[in-house]
């Protein structure tokens, strides 16, 4: 750079102080939040198993399988880990703009001048002539009011953002998969229940038949027990459907095309996972969502200063060196060379409250975040207990249900025992089936329910055991460099 004047020396050499400047805007601090100290509804005998893969806790290697399946080929994941492919991309082209901008050209023309133009060609000139040149140029808008560095805070918030919505759709994944196998266990064992009360009902059916034809029973009790056997026989088609329907959202979340899911251990046989625990705190830093929920809100803080700082100047250094002949030989000589330096300062002046009107835009979104983060923290609370008194609720609902069915059952016996003997209507006999048809279903759905809310508590909850699942999940093709960005 000897023969570069002072003054472009002077500005591409810019001490990085100036950088150093102090960003107008808010910096980011998190807001106060009022935690409970202890969730509404707890269980005493939780367990803080939170950092554990606890869908092996139901011994059911086909459910394990199903999970890892989704973890690797759900579309939801796959799209977002490309989201945040697409925000380390905004990142880096928001972070440039900090940097000097530093190009090269190198141009070589063949130019003809009009010979009856306005300006004569001298004597001894051809009408044609080259021109070459070669130059290096830079730019370097000087970022002393920080709008540069608060527009690389938000990008930079928003990729932590995409990346714990990504996380997120992991928590949310592995969930859905196991309620959709419960949910599939449970119908499954309900249709084994109508397939079964079914075939009771169409034996009573023949035999009603028999003894009708034979004049031993009326046409009213014949009736009746064809009614009940049909009834039975309505519920089948009911069940199948929603297993079919079932299989197909299972498919859809393991990145299949619809179609049948094999199955391991019936719901009776499934384990039971722990319950988890954990203080209320604990949801700040272990569900993803509230935590890219934060991430929104340090963007939206940011994009505060970037906005206010278009109130002050806008100062930018441009400089040029280079050459330019008319003969590729003298290109790099000294009477070739060519350069310029310029800086520039822009401030506005009126507006007409243009910038007035977008801090109070990014002002009002950051409101509008912090709210929300709040919200999304007292929901993530009710989420917990909610799933608590769930579970507690189930469990007792499930020990009634289980003592109603063995009654029933023994009602049945007792009732078939009467009619046969004389002492009572078939009406009986038909009222003791109902009932228990119908309590072996509600007893099925509440085993189910026992288990979902477990599940739900689960995720409620987040913690380790996410990042295991991540592990098996698809990444970011730029992931590695999500955290050093």
């Amino acid at each position: 750079m000897r023969h570069v004047p002072a003054s472009l020396r002077y500005a591409l050499l810019m001490p990085a102080a100036l950088l150093a400047a102090c960003a107008v805007g808010p910096d980011y601090r998190r807001p106060e939040l009022q935690a409970p100290a202890s969730f509404r509804f707890e269980d005493k005998q939780a367990q803080d198993l939170a950092n554990t893969p606890w869908w092996n806790q139901f011994d059911d290697d086909v459910l394990s399988e199903l999970i890892a399946t989704a973890l690797r080929e759900n579309r939801d994941l796959k799209i977002a880990a490309a989201r945040v492919d697409q925000f380390i991309g905004v990142l880096r082209t928001t972070r440039s703009a900090q940097y000097p901008q530093v190009s090269a050209l190198l141009n070589a023309e063949r130019l003809r001048a009009s010979e009856q133009g306005l300006t004569p060609i001298p004597n001894g000139r051809g009408a044609t002539d080259n021109l070459f040149e070669g130059s290096l140029s830079v730019s370097w808008e000087l970022d002393l009011f920080g709008r540069l560095r608060r527009q690389t805070e938000a990008a930079r918030a928003n990729l932590l953002a995409s990346e714990e919505g990504r996380r997120a759709t992991v928590l949310s994944l592995v969930s859905s998969v196991a309620l959709s196998y419960v949910n599939l266990r449970s119908l499954d064992r309900q249709l084994e229940i109508a397939n079964t009360t079914v075939a009771s009902r169409a034996e009573s059916l023949r035999i009603f038949r028999r003894r009708f034809e034979g004049g031993t029973v009326s046409e009213l009790e014949l009736t009746q027990s064809q009614a009940e056997y049909e009834d039975a026989v309505s519920r089948v088609p009911a069940i199948e459907a929603q297993i079919g329907q079932q299989e197909d959202a299972l498919s859809i979340l393991l990145g299949r095309d619809p179609g049948p899911i094999t199955r391991g251990r019936g719901l009776d046989k499934l384990g039971l996972p722990a319950v988890p625990a954990g203080l209320p705190s604990d949801l700040l830093m272990r569900r993803p969502d509230l935590r890219q929920a934060e991430q929104n809100l340090v963007a939206a803080n940011a994009q505060i200063g970037a906005a206010r700082a278009q109130y002050f100047p806008s100062i930018s250094l441009t400089g040029l060196l280079g050459s330019a002949s008319i003969e590729l030989s003298d290109l790099f000589s000294g009477p070739a060379r060519a350069w310029s330096v310029a800086t520039s300062v822009a401030m506005p002046i009126f507006t007409a409250g243009g910038i007035a009107g977008q801090v109070e835009q990014a002002e009002a979104i950051q409101q509008q975040t912090l709210e929300q983060y709040r919200k999304s923290i007292q929901v993530a609370f009710q989420e917990v207990d909610d799933n608590l008194i769930g579970y507690q609720k189930a469990r007792v609902q499930l020990d009634s249900l289980g003592r109603q069915v063995a009654t029933l059952d023994r009602q049945v016996k007792l009732a078939r025992a009467r009619y046969e003997n004389g002492y009572t209507s078939y009406i009986e006999v038909l009222d003791a089936e109902r009932s228990l048809f119908n309590a072996q279903l509600s007893y099925t759905q509440t085993g189910a329910l026992v288990f979902s809310s477990v599940v739900n508590l689960y995720k409620a909850m987040g913690g380790g055991w996410v990042a295991q699942a991540d592990t098996m999940a698809p990444k970011p093709a730029a992931g590695k460099q999500v955290s050093q960005k």
